[in-house]
């Protein structure tokens, strides 16, 4: 039997591209957030973007619920708060359910054009050297 020549085949991989429309900026920050008027509950936003953030909070929540949201941030020698309500896009799936932070993605639906300011200084401030 007579093997044939293959011609070099070209080989593709994945390239990993930044697909978001807002930079990110790693923080640190506490936040406030209810499900209801009745409950309020504590996490930590752990990225910020002008189009939403990375929170750890102590629960799971449904992806597409609402939740009305104050982050907390020093300006200064003052400390800021922007309230608004955010929309739940996407949570990780623990195997374990008593881990204690659940990963979760939330967008702006809905920020006061004075809130939408403040975020917007202070990710200025966190983007100059």
């Amino acid at each position: 039997m007579e093997k044939e020549e293959q011609a070099p085949r070209t080989r593709y991989g994945t390239v990993n591209f930044e697909k978001r429309r807002h930079p990110r900026f790693n923080v640190d920050l506490p936040i406030e957030y209810a499900r209801s008027s009745l409950s309020v509950k504590h996490g930590r936003a752990m990225n910020i973007s002008e189009g939403g953030l990375l929170l750890y909070l102590p629960e799971r929540v449904e992806i597409g619920q609402y939740l009305a949201l104050k982050l907390f941030f020093a300006s200064g020698t003052t400390l800021e708060t922007i309230e608004t309500i955010v929309q739940v896009l996407w949570t990780d799936i623990h195997i374990a359910e008593d881990w204690g932070d659940n990963r979760t993605g939330v967008c702006f639906a809905d920020i006061s054009s004075e809130d939408l300011d403040k975020l917007m200084n202070f990710m200025r401030s966190l983007s100059s050297p």
